[in-house]
């Protein structure tokens, strides 16, 4: 290209300089190069792509805004755009000396980081000095926080002095990426042009509009590695966890899926632990859909019953703010499961009602979110009378976020009321692995049970009572108790557990219809028939069993 066409193509139209690269309508090319030097030619699709993403410098721009800009409404597969990402990255980024200029933000989009400036046609002459760099709009320079949480991934440090061991390490920070990705209300980000060592986490959080960062490192003894990872609050520089993750490098690729589940597992609650925490600092008068949302997940972990109805309540006001708030319909759904089942409520039928009228309008707005999923699954397993929909539902929030603890714990309830403890009592120690740090009063209690089943009653004895230690007013808990304490001989002490069944629940029980494994639930009625008193009692549907409960505990019964 001739410098008279250089100079005409300037004129034409505005240019934009950034990395010691110049890009206009004719293509890209580099400034210290002589005026009649080649275009650097990444592809024409590339180019397209890299004026949209310099031309909004600073923003996130959805992969799906990305595609109708560069491909115009052609049909074309997703790993086509990572493609021309990749082809970017190999021009721009070897002359930086930190990290990438085009930020990956996992399961949303990219943002272009790095310095720009424009340059307007009236600025430049026929000289062959550099014209007036003007900045972009200081809109862009310093990215907003986001309405959800967000959390950057920084690259990890190998510092076990062994250079072929660099792409175990970022192949480990790729995998934690696409895991935390999973998490729906969580937005991610990668590829930040930082080394953790140099720089205040609290700059990153101010320049990249994250609220959490997570850095890590890796060191090599022998055939093992131990990778170690932080979470840390960008606000006060609080590490919210460190943890440590050892194994061999004889298949490395399981070693990062291994590493990166488990990460993804303790890193979701530990969050989501902080931001409760933040919401409740905030003003009452200030409070958003999210924010309510948070508070009521807060009374809903507790599982007692004023919680629960100052649950139901706080998630209502965050559905009149955002009807489509698919969280917090799913939750609310799952609180009035929670009030059926120990008969905290004055009207079952109508917890009954709404549970599945919540249930359903999370499925309509769940946009594939795994947590919105496993809620509804929780609920119209328990409610409806067809359970295999609700297990096609949570199997589905699986795949989509395998290191999702509380699929996992949903998916190990489904199983056994469907009558399969083995597999329900796997996914549940599942859930305890990936969520060491969690309330476990209820999945000690769902493990109990699976071992009742499986005609186990000293392992469900013990874990009962592990499950009574963390929620000692749970009403399943007692009734499980009670009929464990039955089948193992020691009737005195099923009595007792009985009796203590008045001070919980106004109600008697006689049916357990989610139960759906019909030996399973005359294994569990019978049970707590010999706890009451009557033994030979028949085990009808119709027959209620409260024998030895109060009065009061006579005038309604509940599907427990």
């Amino acid at each position: 290209m001739t410098q008279n066409q250089r100079m005409h193509r300037l004129c034409s139209s505005d240019v934009l300089l950034f990395q010691g690269f110049r890009l206009d309508r004719y293509g890209l090319s580099r400034l210290d190069q002589p005026n009649d030097a080649p275009v650097v030619a990444p592809g024409s699709r590339a180019l397209d792509l890299l004026r949209v993403l310099v031309e909004r410098r600073g923003e996130l721009i959805a992969k799906d805004q990305i595609m109708e800009a560069v491909w115009r409404g052609r049909v074309v597969e997703d790993n086509n755009l990572t493609v021309q990402i990749s082809a970017l990255r190999r021009v721009l980024d070897p002359a930086r000396a930190e990290g990438s200029c085009i930020q990956t933000v996992a399961g949303r989009g990219y943002r272009f980081v790095g310095a720009v400036r424009r340059v307007g046609p009236d600025t430049l002459s026929s000289s062959a000095a550099l014209p007036l760099l003007l900045p972009l709009s200081p809109a862009s320079e310093a990215p907003a926080l986001p309405d959800r949480p967000s959390l950057a991934v920084l690259p990890f440090q190998n510092i076990s002095g062994d250079a072929g061991l660099q792409h175990f390490t970022d192949g480990m920070v790729e995998e934690i990426t696409t895991a935390l990705s999973r998490i729906r209300w969580l937005s991610v980000i990668a590829h930040l042009p930082y080394d953790w060592r140099t720089v205040d986490v609290r700059q990153i959080g101010r320049e990249f509009g994250v609220r959490y960062v997570l850095e890590g490192s890796l060191r090599r003894a022998g055939s093992r590695v131990r990778i170690s990872t932080q979470l840390i609050d960008t606000a006060t520089g609080e590490h919210l966890w460190a943890d440590h993750f050892d194994g061999s490098l004889k298949d490395i690729f399981e070693l990062q899926d291994k590493v990166a589940v488990s990460a993804a597992g303790i890193i979701e609650p530990t969050l989501q632990a902080a931001e409760i925490s933040r919401s409740a600092k905030r003003p009452t008068g200030d409070l958003t859909a999210y924010d309510l949302y948070l508070r009521a997940l807060s009374c809903s972990k507790f599982r007692e019953r004023e919680r629960l109805f100052q649950a139901l309540d706080l998630l209502g006001q965050a559905i009149e703010r955002d009807p489509d708030f698919g969280p917090a319909l799913a939750l609310a759904a799952t609180c009035h499961c929670d009030l059926h089942v120990n008969g905290w409520s004055e009207s079952l039928k109508t917890n009954r009602r709404k549970g599945i009228e919540l249930a359903h309008q999370a499925l309509q707005v769940a946009d594939g979110d795994p947590n919105v999923l496993q809620g509804a699954a929780f609920t119209l397993g328990y409610f409806d009378k067809e359970i295999d929909p609700a297990l096609e539902l949570v199997d589905r929030a699986l795949v989509l976020n395998p290191s999702f603890a509380e699929g996992w714990v949903a998916s190990g309830w489904l199983r056994l009321w469907v009558g399969q403890p083995e597999i329900g009592i796997s996914h549940l120690e599942t859930a305890l692995q990936l969520s060491p740090r969690a309330r476990k009063a209820r999945v000690f209690l769902a493990i109990g049970i699976g071992h009742s089943f499986g005609g186990r009653f000293e392992d469900a004895k013990t874990m009962l009572l592990r499950s009574l230690q963390e929620n000692p007013g749970w009403v399943p808990t007692h009734q499980f108790l009670a009929a464990c304490y039955a089948r193992l001989g020691r009737l005195d002490e099923a009595r007792e557990t009985a009796q203590r069944l008045r001070v919980l629940t106004p109600l008697a029980v006689r049916r357990a219809m989610h139960w759906r494994n019909l030996e399973h639930r005359e294994l569990y009625l019978s049970g707590l028939r010999m706890a009451a008193g009557g033994a030979d009692a028949p085990s009808s549907s119709r027959t209620q069993t409260h024998q030895s409960l109060p009065p009061c505990a006579r005038t309604r019964s509940i599907s427990a």
